[in-house]
């Protein structure tokens, strides 16, 4: 049986893995986070519908967070102080608050302060993401300006375009193999119809979608 890792190495370990998904200048506080919220961190492959995810212990089991393996460095940190914000607030608060409530703001806006402090953002990014700290929401992706900002700094990606920028009953298709009719425009979001289903979506007018002909067999 192999001897149990000090403190110092773990922190070493879980550096080297972080190092490939954070800015640099962060990588040693996250890692420290770690082992201080005793939580197993899952790198998922990429999800529509969520860029991370928190989950409580049950039966036993650690915290567990998991963050989409394709975000840049940045929106991967955004995303992961994100949950770690849920699983402090469920530790202080557990179920006696709403997921998004007051409790959970103000431990994002507590964990983010060593970042914003600090040359680990770029300057739009740190001026985006002060602006949608002031009130966050559930997700990154509900504030257009941080998500717009973020996106500057993917890996572009010739085929994914914005759905604002489609026409009008164009059709696109999501991950995985899901096909859409861009409808109107509700307040700040598109109606989209799913072709399999008839089911209308709401999607953010800066979800990166694909385009496809409508002469292509669908279903």
């Amino acid at each position: 049986m192999s001897a149990k890792l000090s403190t110092s190495e773990l922190i070493s370990q879980y550096t080297v893995i972080l190092s490939k998904f954070l800015p640099e200048q962060s990588v040693e506080i996250i890692a420290k986070w770690v082992i201080h919220y005793n939580f197993d961190l899952k790198i998922t492959q990429s999800r529509a519908t969520k860029l991370g995810d928190y989950r409580s212990p049950f039966k036993g089991s650690r915290h567990q967070i998991s963050v989409n393996h394709n975000l840049n460095r940045f929106a991967f940190l955004i995303t992961l102080v994100h949950e770690i914000a849920h699983l402090s607030a469920f530790e202080k608060y557990s179920f006696a608050i709403k997921p998004h409530g007051e409790e959970w703001k103000q431990e994002y806006k507590q964990l983010m302060m060593p970042f914003l402090r600090s040359n680990i953002l770029p300057d739009d990014v740190q001026l985006a993401l002060e602006n949608y700290l002031i009130n966050p929401a559930a997700s990154s992706c509900a504030d257009e300006n941080l998500l717009r900002t973020l996106r500057k700094y993917d890996k572009k990606n010739e085929s994914l375009v914005h759905l604002e920028d489609l026409p009008f009953k164009t059709i696109f298709k999501i991950k995985p193999e899901r096909y859409f009719e861009k409808g109107e425009k509700q307040r700040k979001r598109y109606k989209c119809t799913e072709l399999s289903s008839g089911r209308i979506y709401l999607f953010s007018p800066v979800a990166e979608v694909t385009p496809v002909q409508k002469t292509l067999p669908l279903l």
